[in-house]
């Protein structure tokens, strides 16, 4: 195999016509020595920011001289981005032989495994043969059922922030998604939540007690901005003073909050994570197309903000970056999210929009977006391509203006490769 071909036959996995359950992972692993056993992980699930988490923990632990693995969903730009090791994307040669080293356990299982369940073993694997320190996990969805769960108790598991989302898969109640994502809960592990949310936090309180584990929520009065622009945020964490993010968007700092309350834990543990490591991971930590300046003129963001929280947490960040300005988006939304509630939040900002479909067999058609757009009193367009999109909206803006670019992660690559385009 070639690199390109592994991508391919791990697509070809399908996962409708599979009954959720850990059973076809646990076999898989099982065929491959357990690859898992004994290795170290933090196990990160959540609404909103789970990537941007993992991202400010892995950086920490690499500054504190720890080989660490990384293994996030979904990728922007290649494929490569799921699995990493001290920063360091899985090669196409690595990516060939793993995926042809799983290849006859995979399909001499009677139920074969779903893309994610391949992924997942492919990038457990990978870790064990880099020989990782510790291995940060982020949940692909929910938590209880997801194929990154079949891990023993971790060193910490990292529940970030909560909201409604995957409701047709986890239930119609902010309980019932707090409850799945609550599996990584495991008997005497550390636990660390994020909070803000009662109903969650009853559910996560309620899980830890009956499970013995030991639960911190995050305490966000230790948090002070200082400054906050467009090449991040200066912010202190008490003790920790003066802290720099290159992060932008408001709620980075509570997420970077979530991963240093999370590697205070680790450090309870014995892991060695010095101040002068916290400080130096925290000022390194790169998380593309998480309110990511693509260029200055006009100013252009990129924002994975693909639910109704993660609408107004960046409603919020364009406002306080932006005070009295109106923006110009480029919007692409999957039609099973809050559509009503993401363009609620997104509307009163509007100088204009330019809709796309995003790439997804969930996709909201661009046309229909901009109906509902129309509705709210806001101008729209239907855009037939990412290149179209961008290329519209930045003349909309004007060199002095803002153009934000959001709404789902399936459009990202698309409209990165559209600006780079644009700018030659």
């Amino acid at each position: 195999m070639t690199g390109q071909e592994a991508i391919s036959y791990i697509h070809s996995f399908q996962w409708q016509d599979h009954a959720p359950g850990l059973g076809r992972m646990r076999a898989l692993l099982r065929a491959l020595g357990d690859p898992q056993r004994g290795r170290k992980f933090v196990h990160v699930a959540g609404t909103n920011g789970k990537g941007s988490t993992c991202a400010c923990i892995a950086s920490v632990l690499r500054a504190a001289g720890y080989r660490v693995g990384l293994n996030t969903s979904p990728y922007l730009m290649t494929f490569h981005e799921r699995i990493q090791v001290n920063g360091a994307l899985i090669s196409d040669e690595e990516l060939a032989s793993l995926a042809e080293e799983i290849r006859p356990a995979a399909e001499a299982m009677a139920e074969h495994p779903t893309e994610f369940e391949l992924i997942t073993a492919i990038a457990l694997l990978h870790f064990c043969r880099k020989d990782c320190d510790i291995s940060v996990l982020e949940v692909g969805l929910g938590g209880a059922l997801d194929a990154s769960n079949v891990i023993d108790v971790p060193e910490a598991a990292v529940l970030t922030a909560m909201g409604m989302d995957h409701v047709a898969l986890l239930g119609p109640a902010q309980a019932d998604v707090a409850a799945a994502k609550a599996g990584i809960i495991k008997p005497g592990g550390d636990v660390v939540s994020y909070g803000e949310c009662p109903e969650a936090d009853g559910v996560f309180r309620r899980v830890c007690k009956e499970r013995g584990a030991v639960l911190t929520e995050v305490d966000f009065s230790r948090l002070r901005p200082r400054s906050f622009g467009l090449d991040g945020s200066q912010f202190d964490f008490a003790p920790y003073g003066n802290l720099y993010l290159p992060l932008t968007g408001a709620y980075q700092l509570k997420n970077a909050a979530t991963a240093i309350t999370a590697l205070e834990v680790l450090r309870k543990k014995g892991w060695r994570v010095s101040e002068e490591a916290l400080r130096r991971g925290l000022a390194q930590v790169r998380w593309p197309g998480r309110f990511e300046v693509l260029r200055r003129a006009p100013v252009f963001l990129l924002d994975g903000a693909h639910n109704a929280h993660g609408m107004t947490a960046a409603a919020e960040s364009l406002g306080a970056l932006f005070p009295r300005r109106k923006i110009v988006f480029v919007l692409g939304l999957l039609a099973d999210k809050d559509v009503s509630a993401m363009l609620d939040a997104l509307a009163p900002l509007a100088k204009q929009v330019f809709t796309l479909r995003p790439d997804s067999p969930r996709a909201m058609e661009a046309e229909a977006l901009t109906s509902l757009l129309a509705e709210r009193g806001v101008s729209a367009r239907a855009c037939g391509t990412a290149e179209e999109g961008v290329r519209s909206a930045m003349e909309a803006a004007g060199r002095s203006g803002i153009v934000c670019a959001l709404g789902s992660l399936y459009l990202s690559g698309d409209i990165r490769r559209a600006v780079e385009t644009l700018a030659t």
